[in-house]
């Protein structure tokens, strides 16, 4: 069996990768890994959630001086340029480091590298500079790039995307911010530190579409009064133009006002419109496949040619790091499985995600069910919520936003999902993953802690709904 791997540098293709390398020599006779990447790492890596995080350090670092009452004196400013070149160390040792280990898979006969582009010209037929593949399973892993939105106008402005920013070593003074998903959501506090003045379209009432609304509601509370962002809820975006000045004016419709055609003007647009998948170039329009809704099912293969794999953002699904590596081990056991005759098994996962929000001081997490999920898959629930400002250890540690929810099955006693939206509730999440994974009975946690630390709050919630099982 032949199997080839196209965008083997990122996180999904890696994955796949060092699963079948495994297998080579016995169920696999030949696996190519290919990537065109230049120097290549993989989007995570080089754009997305590794170099983010490291400038929402900075932005952290300031938040908290800045608004700690107790502290005297101006609050330091953000040294983009230190900032970018710190990041672009990191990043390049970090991709780096990625490309040592998809090279020496290398080592094992029967594995090759190739460092060029691959395209589809037939079904499963690749062509690589010139020379052509035929092999009997093809891996597609080409990851996703910056959506920029089809609104009128935008041809007539540069808008600035994520990567922009996470490279930018000048910044606006003013700016609109299309896009308070994931990406927004993170980023908005990174540029209100760096002191861009920022108003954010937000077409529903709230952000965090996954979250019960309280979420949502207690996160704008935190950008408007402590970051000074200005959110304009249930609004749409119209259409763009430049001013004469070099900036942008945006026309929304905004519900709240009922205001239509209201021009916003701002020094630069930012778009966090989310994600598309890369796969223009790959040629899939000579193939089988077309990639429209659900291409890809759960089993990660085309559903127009089973031998076909799309994992990670490529196939739309998740775009999320540790979603894509998941997909991408899923995907190399199911190619062994079909190779065998036998099923595939579909990629199932608990809900387990986490935003950066608050300059990453105050982070979402959610990892199971909500109330409302888990009513709709059938449980009855008993809950318990707890505010971070109604508990002394966040007040004295001055991290006062924030709140938490614990669903429990009332029958059972199950602990059904966390929602968080509090100081290290993305460390928290892992307690509640193995709380939820493994059907833990809220009666049987262990009602001790270690004080005083922020967990305190999950032994609060965990007492609570056992109480009320009582």
């Amino acid at each position: 069996m032949h199997v080839l791997v196209i965008g083997a540098y990122g996180s999904a293709g890696s994955a796949v990768a060092d699963t079948l390398t495994e297998h080579v020599g016995s169920e696999i006779d030949r696996l190519t890994l290919v990537d065109d990447g230049d120097p290549g790492g993989g989007l995570c890596i080089r754009n997305g959630c590794m170099p983010s995080k490291e400038v929402l350090s900075t932005a952290a670092h300031r938040f908290q001086a800045r608004v700690d009452d107790r502290l005297a004196g101006d609050p330091p400013t953000i040294d983009l340029d230190r900032v970018v070149a710190r990041k672009d160390e990191h990043v390049d040792r970090f991709a780096a480091h990625r490309r040592e280990a998809i090279h020496e898979l290398t080592d094992r006969a029967g594995v090759e590298f190739i460092h060029d582009t691959a395209r589809f010209v037939d079904d499963r037929v690749i062509d690589i500079d010139g020379d052509r593949y035929e092999p009997d399973y093809v891996v597609i892993a080409t990851g996703s790039s910056p959506s920029i939105p089809d609104l009128p106008g935008m041809d007539a402005v540069e808008p600035m995307t994520s990567k922009d920013v996470l490279a930018a070593t000048d910044l606006p003074d003013s700016g609109v911010v299309m896009g308070f998903g994931y990406i927004g959501l993170e980023l908005v506090p990174y540029l209100a530190e760096a002191g861009v003045d920022l108003t954010v379209i937000e077409h529903d009432a709230r952000p965090i579409d996954e979250a019960d609304p309280i979420f949502g509601d207690e996160l704008m509370t935190l950008y408007r009064e402590a970051f000074g962002v200005d959110i304009l809820t249930n609004t749409t975006e119209q259409r763009i133009e430049s001013t004469d000045d070099g900036g942008v004016r945006l026309y929304v419709d905004d519900e709240d006002d009922q205001t239509d055609d209201r021009a916003i003007e701002a020094d630069a647009l930012f778009t966090f419109t989310g994600r598309r998948p890369s796969i223009d170039r790959l040629g899939l329009d000579t193939t089988a496949i077309d990639p429209g809704a659900g291409w890809v099912d759960d089993t990660m293969a085309a559903v127009d040619d089973e031998q076909v794999f799309v994992v990670g953002d490529a196939n739309g699904k998740e775009p999320i790091l540790h979603v894509a590596k998941e997909q991408g081990f899923a995907a190399a056991e199911n190619i062994l499985a079909h190779h065998a005759g036998e099923p595939m098994e579909p990629y199932e996962t608990v809900h387990h995600h986490v935003i950066f929000s608050g300059a990453s001081v105050y982070p979402f997490a959610r990892v199971g069910h909500t109330p409302e999920t888990a009513d709709a898959a059938g449980h009855e629930v008993v809950t318990a919520t707890r505010w971070a400002k109604d508990d002394g250890v966040f007040t004295v540690k001055d991290l006062p936003y924030g709140l938490a929810r614990l669903t429990v099955d009332a029958d059972t006693g199950t602990v059904l999902g966390y929602q968080g939206l509090h100081a290290h509730s993305d460390t928290m999440a892992k307690t509640l993953q193995v709380l939820v994974e493994n059907e833990l009975d809220v009666r049987e946690v262990p009602d001790r802690a270690y004080h005083p630390t922020l967990p305190e709050l999950l032994d609060g919630l965990l007492r609570e709904t056992a109480s009320k099982l009582a």
